[in-house]
């Protein structure tokens, strides 16, 4: 097992470790839930108080023009493009991760419209799959949503299917798809590909282009670390913004928004998928945010990931024995986001004893306790620390206390 001599040799050799110093932590507190809610970029606190006190307190309305509020859809777009292998011109920021798989979904049926079936993992996130009965339903219940398991994907590609939509990492297991592999076999029965990002951006080199992805969407709040509710992203390949048509036909997705032409004309490119105003104070925050990532390598940040979930489940292996805590994240690295996931019976109660401690993971339902590692603020010794304060909760039976069985709105 790593020696505390060898975690601290990793610590003090981690070229990410000056990054933890750009991020409020409290004292004390091990965060391992950036794959639900990303930490606070100290820089973001400072830049907002400045939108409200002089962009928008003193400056008011001609901020829009003076200080570009008007252009943060593209400017925050194009920061999260070079994250997810894309072009500037491919994303934007706007919107819910919902409503732009809303947006892309119906634009991707539109382009294949002999086509009936939309295939998707019946594990992929509920929203997804909200979304797409949502779409069947809007067009008269005409399609076929295919809901398969993770292994019978590829099986479930025929002639009929429009469009392939997944999540490249499962939100429970932090299982991680081909992408690549999963892209060029759809392409190959003439199905257009959506992959929903939100366990990727930020977490490790996504690669849109090199994989010849088609649309893509994802959240701002989670390793992107915009705050919550932050404004989402999508994705469209260059080859199909000619093409892809909105169904949200807003005024800032127009040509000329301020012609105020009563008549919709689309605009150029991805623009034309926004849709009403941008919400500035949000999108500012997810800006300043991704500053972080300027001077970042993502290839050091999937090395790093790697390393601290490895650690982590060399740690958790005699807890699991002890225990009977289960592992369903996979060990292979190509397989594995940026998460690691336990099953327990008691889950829920073993979190909430957790968190009392001072290490902040999630719980997913059924039986899932998660667990998440931001390569650019939890350190090595976190990993070990979060494990040591696992056994305490385990060892002395916290988690049997009635207050943590007491389910919240949130877990």
């Amino acid at each position: 097992m790593t020696s505390q001599a060898d975690l601290v040799a990793l610590d003090q050799s981690d070229p990410l470790a000056p990054k933890r110093e750009e991020f409020s932590i409290p004292e004390g507190l091990i965060y391992l839930d950036g794959n639900s809610l990303g930490a606070l970029p100290k820089a973001v606190a400072q830049h907002l108080e400045r939108v409200v006190e002089e962009q928008w307190g003193r400056d008011l309305i001609t901020s829009w023009n003076k200080h570009g509020w008007i252009d943060l859809s593209a400017r925050v777009g194009g920061k999260i493009a070079r994250l997810i292998g894309a072009d500037p011109d491919e994303v934007i920021a706007a919107d819910s991760t919902s409503i732009n798989l809303f947006k892309v979904l119906l634009a991707a049926l539109k382009l294949r419209p002999e086509r009936r079936v939309i295939v998707s993992d019946i594990d992929n996130f509920p929203t997804d799959l909200y979304i797409a009965q949502g779409v069947n339903q809007l067009l008269g219940q005409s399609h076929e949503l295919r809901l398969v398991k993770k292994e019978q994907v590829e099986a479930a590609l025929d002639e009929h299917t429009a469009v392939l939509m997944l999540t490249e990492v499962d939100y429970r297991s932090g299982w991680r798809y081909d992408m690549a592999a999963l892209t060029r076999l759809a392409q190959a029965k003439g199905a257009l590909v959506i992959w929903d990002l939100a366990h990727s951006a930020g977490a490790f080199p996504v690669r849109l282009n090199a994989c010849n992805a088609d649309f893509a969407v994802g959240c701002g709040y989670k390793y992107l670390n915009g705050g919550p509710g932050a404004p989402a992203f999508l994705f469209v390949a260059r080859r199909h913004q000619g093409a892809a048509l909105p169904f949200l036909t807003g005024w800032m997705g127009h040509r000329a928004p301020f012609d105020f032409d009563p008549y919709y004309a689309p605009a150029e490119g991805v623009h034309r998928m926004k849709v009403g105003t941008p919400p500035v104070l949000s999108l500012s925050a997810l800006d300043k945010a991704l500053d972080v990532f300027a001077d970042v390598d993502m290839n050091e940040v999937r090395r790093k990931s790697l390393r601290l979930t490895d650690l982590f489940i060399e740690r958790m292996e005699p807890l699991c024995r002890r225990y009977g805590f289960e592992l369903i994240t996979p060990l292979e690295h190509e397989r594995r986001g940026s998460q690691v996931a336990y099953a327990h019976p008691e889950g829920y109660a073993i979190m909430q004893a957790l968190i009392a401690s001072g290490v902040i993971g999630d719980f997913r339902a059924p039986n899932i306790l998660r667990f998440g590692f931001t390569p650019l603020y939890v350190r090595y010794r976190d990993v070990a620390e979060a494990v040591e304060r696992l056994e305490q909760v385990m060892s002395q039976e916290l988690w049997k206390a009635e207050r943590f069985r007491e389910r919240a709105k949130v877990t």
